[in-house]
């Protein structure tokens, strides 16, 4: 099977992605990150009633026609407890922020524009106009308005709003689930002790956050030795969960301790494709077991984290209702770069901005896939598409961002 391009192999992985349909409603407190599954509409108006923006005095305009009047203060107002009764020619009531407006007042004074004079009278040192420092009622929403809509990404905001609506909790769509397969002999788990030919499995954890990043639920299946039964009890275990994609770390080559292609082919799978046009992460395997999408990432962690990014992410992303994330920006190299060869390569470099505020994209020299340092340390992969001819320091390039860099 010749090796797939890149925008062709994402195209065909996506072609067949759905939105999960299945809908959950949790408290309030647990809905942030989520996405809504149904528009929300308000259970009350806000505010309930006119109410006062400032503290000050709440007084009728018309009793007020030049600097100097004075007023009566007959009371007062607070938030939680209104001021009862109308107010009569010449009169005034203290009011606080957040306190219903007395009936017949039409503006509020601010403390500071008043004037105390004696135990119940101020002097206006301000001229007043009618209307000022006032919230109407339903100047937020209204009872039975949609504030949100459907296949909104919850953030703080919309959950102060919800909350404000006298939503306890909210509807949500159900995280896809991922299970997660690393396999080898020669992986233990961190903190284990290796044998001479045995390293830590790192890949595992790394696809997780991402996962977890981008809307999903993580099934850690662990790690499966190179044994077809292990294997194939791990993929049952997938199923049996209900898992929505199937993520296998390594094996999934034809060698003859590659054994979770053939495996997976043995419980169904229907394989779509393998091999990716791409440095890192040639060995890049797709395919569908019932309804749940398998995808076989590259034993070497930085290729498998690069197809992370690349494959998994829009995957999932699709899957959980969330706009596509765009990694992708414009910048500028800060090396000479060499022509490319048939395969798209993603080269880790450290990013800077240049006093005209343009991206500078630094490849480090060295690009080895199994080198996990580097790319911990590096803020985006400038991408060279296939034949790529050779690049001047300086001149304009594509960054794939790893991480946010302001």
């Amino acid at each position: 099977m010749a090796l797939l391009p890149v925008p062709d192999a994402k195209a065909r992985l996506l072609a067949s992605a759905r939105p999960v349909d299945g809908i959950e409603t949790l408290p309030l407190a647990d809905t942030a990150a989520r996405v809504l599954a149904f528009d929300i509409k308000a259970k009350l108006t806000q505010p309930p009633f006119n109410s006062s923006a400032m503290d000050g005095y709440a007084l009728r305009a018309v009793d007020a026609p030049q600097i100097g009047s004075e007023l009566t203060v007959i009371g007062t107002a607070a938030a939680g407890r209104a001021f009862e009764g109308p107010l009569g020619p010449g009169e005034t009531v203290r009011i606080f922020t957040g306190a219903p407006v007395p009936e017949g007042a039409d503006t509020i004074l601010i403390q500071e524009d008043a004037e105390k004079i004696g135990d119940d009278s101020i002097r206006t040192t301000f001229q007043v106009t009618g209307g000022r420092h006032i919230r109407p009622r339903g100047q937020d929403f209204a009872e039975g308005e949609t504030v949100l809509k459907a296949g909104t990404l919850i953030d703080f905001s919309h959950l102060t709003v919800a909350a404000a609506m006298n939503h306890p909790t909210l509807p949500v769509f159900r995280k896809p689930k991922v299970a997660i397969l690393a396999t080898g002999d020669e992986l233990i788990e961190p903190g284990g002790n290796p044998g001479p030919a045995q390293i830590i499995a790192s890949n595992t954890f790394g696809i997780a956050a991402l996962v977890r990043d981008n809307g999903g639920e993580v099934l850690d299946l662990g790690i499966a030795p190179d044994r077809q039964d292990a294997i194939s009890a791990a993929i049952k275990r997938a199923r049996d969960a209900g898992a929505d994609i199937l993520v296998t770390l390594g094996g999934a080559s034809v060698g003859d301790h590659d054994l979770v292609q053939a495996t997976l082919k043995a419980s169904g799978m229907e394989l779509d494709f393998w091999r990716i046009a791409m440095r890192p992460g040639k060995p890049l395997m797709v395919g569908s077991l019932d309804g749940m999408h398998v995808l076989g990432l590259p034993g070497n962690p930085v290729a498998s984290m690069v197809t992370g990014m690349l494959f998994l992410e829009p995957l999932l992303r699709r899957l959980a209702h969330l706009p596509e994330r765009r990694r992708e920006v414009d910048g500028i190299t800060a090396r000479p770069l060499r022509p490319n060869d048939q395969r798209q390569d993603y080269l880790r470099a450290k990013i800077t901005r240049d006093e005209l505020g343009n991206l500078v994209a630094e490849a480090n020299p060295k690009q080895d896939s199994s080198m996990m340092k580097i790319f911990a340390h590096a803020d985006g992969l400038i991408v060279r598409a296939p034949h790529a001819p050779e690049l001047a320091a300086g001149e304009p390039c594509r960054i794939l961002l790893i991480r946010a860099f302001d």
